[in-house]
């Protein structure tokens, strides 16, 4: 069976839309064994939590039950380390500016990289950045949710 890792996106739209919370609802009504939470987009998540109580809710209903469940996806050194050649090799090529690129892109990187050392696909919204990604490194996304099979 298939893995899959769904991208901070895709969470935040859920949040702040009924109608991207019902779609993530349908597909962990039929993907939830299969789905695994990026250490990277827990960061991303917490790191967006304006106040205590937005954190607290996000720990107890997301982040801790992937917890629980030890299906937590987090980068080996050899991802970080890969994500690291990666960035040198778009700053040489395409003239990547790292001072000016987005802390979000740098996390995109690293949340490729980790997905395709475990095998897992990644689930996205942000379908420019990973194209731009994986024009370098192979791994595997989709823009849309999966069916089941």
């Amino acid at each position: 069976m298939r893995k899959y890792v769904l991208d901070t996106h895709l969470y935040v739209d859920a949040v702040q839309d009924a109608d991207k919370a019902g779609e993530l609802e349908a597909f962990y009504a039929a993907f939830l064994p299969a789905t695994y939470l990026s250490s990277v987009v827990v960061m991303e998540l917490l790191a967006g939590a304006l106040d205590r109580r937005t954190e607290l809710e996000l720990d107890r209903a997301l982040i801790a039950p992937f917890e629980r469940r030890r299906r937590v996806l987090t980068p080996s050194h050899q991802a970080w380390r890969a994500s690291g050649e990666l960035l040198a090799d778009f700053a040489r090529r395409d003239g990547l500016d790292l001072r000016r690129t987005p802390k979000s892109f740098v996390n995109d990187i690293l949340l490729a990289l980790s997905c395709r050392e475990a095998g897992m696909t990644l689930i996205t919204a942000n379908v420019r950045d990973f194209k731009r990604i994986r024009r370098s490194v192979r791994f595997e996304f989709v823009h849309a949710w999966p069916e089941p099979e």
